[in-house]
């Protein structure tokens, strides 16, 4: 669908958040986190090793105990004095790893991709292109803020269930897929109701048609549809309009058989691993 004036229409939202933040009325939303805690643990270590050995050794046992920042520069280390070792395959994949769970996603994904390019036949290959969506997927946070990462994550998922449809990591990659669909809907419902704060009218029917054609079985589809209506009848409303609004942060996503079919968004029934 295309939003000709979407960079407009995203000042407008995040001023439109801020006034509702303003007004307390935002204040029992907690913006998503993520799986992962990153973990520190004491002061970073000093890399003393010399040999691929003694460099995998440390790394690894600095990754164990949450101490992502040394072990990155022990696996660089190798990368960048051992690029032939038989640890070097080992330090890149780690690494990429060590920066996923230091919250670096964007590096991580640099990282997986490269890894992916230099060993196409490799085992750990759909492992790293589901971490390649998870990197994608952790970028997602509030539905009135930029939706690329739910969007490339739903490529990333869709590319590994194409790929290895067999894979260990298909359950999972079909309900983050889903997950990630419904953060999307969620977006263009929260935009329809910020045009009818606006008073744009027209333009809030055309949103709430468009989520009602595409999606009917989502989860935020009778409020929708309710919302349309009230359009429809030239009775919008006219107060209370944080009543009409979605939760802001991604929805959870589940790992059971509710989730495998990605065409529609879930329901909010879900559970965190």
């Amino acid at each position: 669908m295309h939003h000709p004036d979407r960079k407009n229409i995203t000042q407008a939202i995040t001023t439109f958040t801020l006034a509702l933040l303003c007004a307390g009325l935002l204040s029992s939303c907690s913006v998503f986190q993520g799986m992962f805690d990153k973990v520190t643990i004491g002061e970073e270590q000093e890399i003393v090793g010399d040999t691929p050995e003694a460099l995998i050794t440390q790394g690894m046992d600095a990754y164990s105990v949450g101490d992502y920042s040394t072990a990155i520069r022990a696996f660089e280390k190798i990368l960048d004095e051992h690029p032939f070792s038989q640890q070097a395959m080992l330090a890149e994949l780690k690494s990429a790893d060590a920066h996923y769970y230091n919250h670096s996603y964007l590096e991580a994904k640099l990282l997986y991709q490269q890894f992916e390019e230099r060993h196409p036949t490799n085992e750990a290959v759909p492992y790293v292109i589901f971490q390649i969506g998870m990197c994608d997927f952790q970028r997602t946070d509030r539905i009135d803020r930029d939706v690329t990462g739910a969007q490339d994550a739903i490529k990333s998922f869709s590319r590994l269930l194409r790929s290895f449809p067999d894979s260990p990591y298909t359950k999972e990659a079909r309900a983050r897929i889903a997950a990630a669909k419904n953060f999307l809907v969620n977006h263009e419902y929260f935009v329809a109701v910020f045009y009818v704060r606006t008073k744009e009218y027209e333009q809030a029917q055309h949103r709430l048609k468009y989520i009602l054609a595409m999606y009917p079985n989502s989860t935020i589809a009778p409020k929708a549809s309710a919302l349309l209506k009230r359009l429809e009848e030239n009775n919008p409303p006219r107060w209370g309009i944080q009543k009409w609004l979605p939760s802001l942060t991604m929805p959870q996503w589940i790992s059971s058989g509710e989730a495998e079919d990605t065409d529609n968004p879930v329901s909010e029934k879900s559970r965190d691993l």
